[in-house]
């Protein structure tokens, strides 16, 4: 029985000053306002044929441990960051296939331009742009574009829903074959085939239509990383691809049925949106080499725990530092920010004080553990991805340079393709046909 191929992405933890302070990054401390690495990322994963290139992004610097900015400054935690459409057009003027994904949130950009935005990225991209779509999670970026706080982590997707309807509405405005570009008869444009919105809903009003032009794939591909019961539910309802990293083969498994079942429940082909679990490899030349560089790395983590603990904090908006670390995590610890991963952080507890749990968190493996040579991890992939179901993988690496780019170009790929897992030449030119390829 042939292997079923699943797809590759990048989680890209933003795009400025990447892994500082880890080794081999260079003189990324007074290079990264340059942004030579990430066009030579995507260049390199385009040669190893990944669907796409994801651009995490935040627009606050954190100050959630300690009440405080200092450990976030200090030690380059998410801060600082470049604006992710910047760095997205420029890497989609040094490739041709691969697709682009760069995050915007809904509270920090009106839905006409953030329509408009991502229509002209999929022009300049020939088809190849896609939005990560966030509702945002933290008190201190609403506060950045005027607002008191963050809404209700429920209502957020209220909101979102409405919000993706508008920006829908706004793309669909120009009608295919709106462009006549006919020179005999000097017409450019169809009027009769560019129609105005006029949406006005609970929570959002816009006149339209775009005055961008069409956008080549009718609208961008939709990431999103549904983790909560809500989150999970406009994930099936809207999005193209999701992010995910769910504990274990049996939590993938289980996650990925249930957004399908979600699908099916809203009249979608659950085919039609690719679920990619976040993974972190870790290479050797031998099995025993992979395992010692696991112990290094845990080693760092122990070392670097406030760092981690600010990191994690950031995301949930809590404050980690005013907790004890030796005693377990309160039961009763809520979070308007990320629930899954608070929800996820308390389960791997159990019982265990904050310190051994945090030891433990994203250390080894974000939704599976793959430590070993390049022949083993490529079989190992292959192997979760048989449990699983599919639909493939998206690598968060740590520490990205060019040495962790070549290990996974030169190394990885080639034992993945050999075996069938993964695709050895695009099909398409477009993002949302190559997604859709299998």
């Amino acid at each position: 029985m042939s292997a079923k191929p699943f797809h590759l992405a990048w989680f890209l933890q933003g795009s400025s000053v990447q892994a500082w302070g880890e080794p081999w990054t260079g003189h990324i401390g007074t290079t990264w306002e340059q942004p030579e690495l990430f066009l030579d990322m995507a260049r390199s994963l385009e040669r190893a044929c990944f669907d796409y290139i994801l651009l995490e992004d935040s627009s606050y610097v954190g100050e959630s441990y300690g009440g405080s900015t200092e450990v976030y400054l200090k030690n380059g935690i998410a801060v600082p960051r470049q604006d992710p459409s910047v760095v997205a057009a420029l890497m989609t003027q040094v490739t041709s296939r691969i697709g682009i994904v760069p995050t915007f949130g809904t509270y920090a950009y009106p839905p006409y331009l953030l329509a408009r935005l991502m229509a002209t990225l999929d022009q300049v991209s020939g088809g190849r742009a896609g939005w990560n779509m966030v509702t945002g999670s933290s008190d201190f970026a609403a506060m950045n574009f005027g607002m008191s706080g963050m809404p209700e982590h429920d209502l957020r997707y209220d909101m979102a829903d409405e919000y993706i309807d508008v920006v829908s509405k706004l793309w669909a405005s120009w009608q295919p074959g709106a462009i006549i570009a006919d020179r005999k008869s000097g017409v450019l444009v169809d009027p009769t085939k560019v129609h105005a919105v006029n949406h006005e809903g609970k929570f959002f009003r816009t006149r339209g239509p775009l005055n961008s032009g069409p956008a080549p794939q009718g609208q961008p591909v939709i990431a999103q990383a549904g983790g909560s019961p809500r989150g999970r539910e406009f994930a099936a309802r809207h999005a193209d691809t999701i992010v995910a990293h769910p504990k274990g083969v049996d939590g993938m498994k289980a996650y990925r049925d249930d957004v399908r079942r979600r699908m099916a429940a809203c009249g979608r082909n659950p085919d039609d949106c690719k679920v990619l679990f976040l993974v972190n490899p870790i290479f050797g030349e031998t099995d025993a080499e992979a395992q010692e560089r696991l112990r290094l790395r845990k080693l760092r983590a122990e070392a670097t725990l406030a760092q981690r603990l600010a990191h994690v904090g950031k995301v949930m908006n809590i404050d980690f530092g005013k907790m004890d670390l030796d005693a377990p995590i309160p039961d009763s610890l809520t979070t308007n920010g990320h629930q899954q991963t608070l929800e996820q952080l308390k389960a791997m507890a159990k019982g265990r004080t904050l310190r051994q749990t945090m030891n433990e968190h994203n250390v080894t493996a974000l939704s599976c553990e793959l430590v070993g040579t390049i022949e083993s991890v490529a079989a190992q992939m292959g192997e979760v991805m048989a449990e699983v179901g599919g639909d493939g993988f998206l690598f968060s690496m740590p520490n990205v340079n060019r040495r962790t780019l070549a290990e996974i170009e030169d190394g990885l790929v080639p034992a993945l393709q050999d075996r069938g897992l993964i695709r050895t030449a695009y099909a398409h030119k477009q993002f949302r046909d190559n997604l859709l390829e299998y």
